[in-house]
């Protein structure tokens, strides 16, 4: 609703994205505008800065044909919101709400500001319980958890889309009583596609029926978008959550080219540039999105955020992984050699660690299973990964039995545990191989 509004035809200066509007008076930072093109056509835009009575504006849609001396803006007294209602389960949306399912657009029920609402911390409950995603190198080795953020750093080549669609697919949770008769539902927002990738999600969306969300935003459309997508797509989650109790999966792939459109848009306002060439509050801005993951004490429902980070030149110490490390509780690292040698998913699981593990791993003698599996698979197998190294040194007649035991299981390993091709595992098939594999090989008791 529009509360007030304030016209002005006072422009000075478009950049691209960017508007500056003078002598403006009334502005509110986040304040959504209508702009208002020579022909009458209108894109909106959201106040990004004020400076004395200097307004910055950012359009969500194409500035191109904007006239400074027939076109105006208008304030509309408003912050940027969100349409939320039940309805909006088995629809998809472009970057700025918009539907392109074919469908109508949905009655809201009410609406949300897209930067979300403010929590207090001590409301916060400690995630727990497992979310199952199909695939054994994360549920029994880098468990999920609800109210969890685990990113997946992947690098150019690896099929990121394909796990990504894989965890689209299978992942579910425990089942729980809930207003909408559903107990678990995705949201999916995906950045930057090409055509390619987008139809290939879509046959991926198709197959979900209607326990999803997902917010679209391909190459070719503004780069705005791009940063309002993951927002809308966490208001609609924490919607689906704290209001219909439902567990609530977050996908969002892929952040680098969020921060690519962050740049981009921090180069065009001319702010002073931090790690190459990243603003300087790209960790905030990270931060504010990734942080909108988790439970309330007292409320069913819960946010798990599970993004999907390129790492540029396969490098981890990179801007981009390298904060998200900071915020996140984990990650799972996709390795290129196992890629290379036909493995699917191409977990490489050394390097991969969900700190909330312990929280999501059963109780009683299921817990101790798997805790007693977890530990003897990663003892073994990075034993055998040591012994790799010396098998190009000394070859494998100059080894002991025991290290071409550990050798053997190590391959072994990867064969019947990592690899798992398209097919979906459930937690206690993952435990029963593991503790198969390990007994094979004399590693733990029958």
């Amino acid at each position: 609703m529009r509360l007030s509004e304030h016209s002005f035809s006072t422009l000075v200066s478009v950049q691209g994205p960017l508007i500056f509007v003078e002598r403006v008076i009334e502005a509110r930072m986040g304040e959504v505008v209508a702009i208002v093109f020579p022909d009458g056509s209108e894109t909106e835009g959201e106040v990004l800065k004020i400076q004395d009575d200097t307004v910055l504006i950012q359009t969500f849609g194409d500035s191109r044909g904007l006239d400074m001396d027939h076109s105006r803006v208008v304030f509309t007294d408003v912050i940027k919101q969100a349409p939320l209602s039940i309805d909006i389960l088995g629809r998809a949306f472009d970057g700025s709400f918009r539907p392109i399912d074919d469908i109508p657009m949905f009655v809201p029920d009410e609406w949300a500001p897209v930067s979300g609402r403010p929590l207090n911390p001590v409301a916060r409950a400690r995630p727990q319980e497992l979310i199952e995603t199909g695939f054994s190198t994360i549920d029994g080795l880098n468990t999920l958890v609800k109210g969890q953020k685990l990113p997946i750093f992947s690098v150019a080549g690896l099929p990121s889309k394909e796990i990504a669609a894989g965890i689209l697919e299978n992942a579910r949770t425990p089942a729980q009583v809930s207003r909408s008769g559903q107990a678990f539902v995705v949201v999916f927002v995906a950045l930057g596609l090409t055509h390619h990738e987008y139809a290939f999600y879509r046959d991926t969306l198709d197959r979900l029926r209607t326990h999803f969300v997902a917010f679209i935003n391909l190459a070719k459309d503004p780069v705005v978008e791009r940063l309002l997508a993951p927002r809308f797509g966490l208001t609609v989650a924490e919607y689906l959550a704290f209001e219909h109790g439902l567990d609530t999966l977050v996908v969002i792939t892929d952040m680098t080219n969020y921060c690519d459109a962050l740049r981009e848009v921090s180069t065009a306002r001319e702010e002073l540039p931090g790690r190459r060439g990243y603003p300087g509050y790209m960790y905030s801005d990270l931060a504010s999105i990734y942080e909108r993951a988790g439970r309330i004490k007292g409320q069913a429902g819960s946010v798990t955020l599970l993004p999907v980070v390129t790492m540029p030149e396969d490098d981890i110490t990179h801007p981009i992984p390298d904060l998200t490390g900071y915020i996140t509780e984990g990650q799972i690292v996709l390795g290129r050699e196992l890629h290379q040698r036909g493995i699917f998913p191409p977990v490489d699981v050394l390097p991969s660690l969900s700190r909330l593990m312990q929280r999501g791993i059963g109780e009683g003698r299921t817990r101790g299973d798997h805790r007693e599996i977890a530990n003897a698979l990663y003892t073994h197998y990075a034993k055998g990964r040591d012994v790799r190294r010396l098998e190009a040194i000394v070859g494998r007649e100059g080894m002991s039995d025991t290290d071409k035991t550990m050798l053997d299981f190590a391959d072994a390993f990867e064969k019947e545990i990592v690899h798992q091709g398209r097919e979906r595992r459930d937690i206690n098939e993952t435990l029963d191989r593991s503790r198969a594999l390990l007994v094979r090989f004399g590693l733990v008791q029958q």
